[in-house]
């Protein structure tokens, strides 16, 4: 099976062109814009990433699969029900692979890859990660619930879609209801911040509904500055990919006692232990 993302990768780099096009003929002081380097990253690390896809895809379909078969039940996709339960469903997974993918450390180290441009425009969001195995666990609960293998598949690719248009300067706020419901650039633009208001807020989908209920939302407000709290100062799309890998091992390698070991693992990004 052929991921659906990959038949929208045309129309993600026509996108892309359009916008970076934007920059050069309607220029804004207050938006960073393009950087060459940076987008040859970012697309580079998208097509890192659905070169792993690919295979890893199989062995995803192989476990949704083996779940479904065990399930007490079936949903049917002809009932509108069935869609609706899978959305709010998809999206609530989403948010917790996002939310415990920024608070334990060994997870962030594949996501870190997302957040380590400086800039934010539509080619960061094909800056993704060469580890996409970590996600996994978050979405099999759908399929023991009796949802269909190919449904859940097809709503993370309806999500990934959403999400693309999310990150854009270009677009300000928009309607005050949509604001409140959705996830929009405004909030996804707060997500993306190394301000200290800003970090770990933000982690909706689709919805931003989630982030308001478990206390994780903020409103953009100061000017936001993309990146990491420590920047990795390089385009080298290898080092983007496992940086963080190398930085856990390095100080699971070196710390003395297991319970540290642990904590570098396990605790959130910028963890360390405490004088006993």
């Amino acid at each position: 099976m052929i991921p659906a993302v990959v038949y929208a990768i045309p129309a993600f780099v026509l996108l892309v062109v359009v916008e970076a096009l934007s920059y050069r003929f309607l220029p804004d002081d207050d938006e960073r814009g393009y950087e060459l380097r940076d987008t040859a990253t970012s697309m580079s690390m998208g097509a890192g990433s659905q070169v792993v896809a690919m295979p890893w895809k199989a062995v995803t379909i192989v476990l949704y699969s083996g779940l479904f078969a065990v399930a007490p039940w079936h949903l049917s996709p002809s009932s509108g029900w069935t869609w609706v339960l899978l959305f709010f469903g998809d999206d609530l997974a989403y948010y917790a692979f996002h939310r415990a993918h920024h608070r334990v450390r060994v997870l962030w180290a594949s996501h870190v890859v997302h957040h380590s441009s400086l800039r934010f425009n539509l080619s960061t969001a094909l800056r993704q990660s060469w580890t996409p195995m970590t996600g996994l666990p978050f979405w099999l609960p759908l399929a023991l619930l009796g949802v269909p293998p190919w449904m859940i598949l097809l709503e993370q690719a309806f999500s990934l879609f959403y999400q693309f248009f999310l990150h854009t300067e270009r677009v300000d706020r928009l309607w005050r209801p949509v604001e409140w419901f959705f996830n929009t650039p405004s909030h996804h633009r707060v997500h993306h911040g190394s301000n200290s208001v800003y970090l770990d807020r933000n982690y909706g989908g689709i919805l931003i509904v989630w982030d308001r209920l478990f206390g994780t939302f903020e409103l953009e407000g100061e000017r936001v500055v993309y990146g990491l709290t420590k920047n990795i100062g390089t385009y080298n799309p290898v080092r983007v990919a496992f940086h963080e890998f190398a930085a856990v091992w390095h100080d699971v390698r070196t710390a003395r006692r297991w319970r540290d070991r642990a904590g570098y693992l396990i605790g959130p990004p910028g963890w360390a232990p405490t004088a006993d």
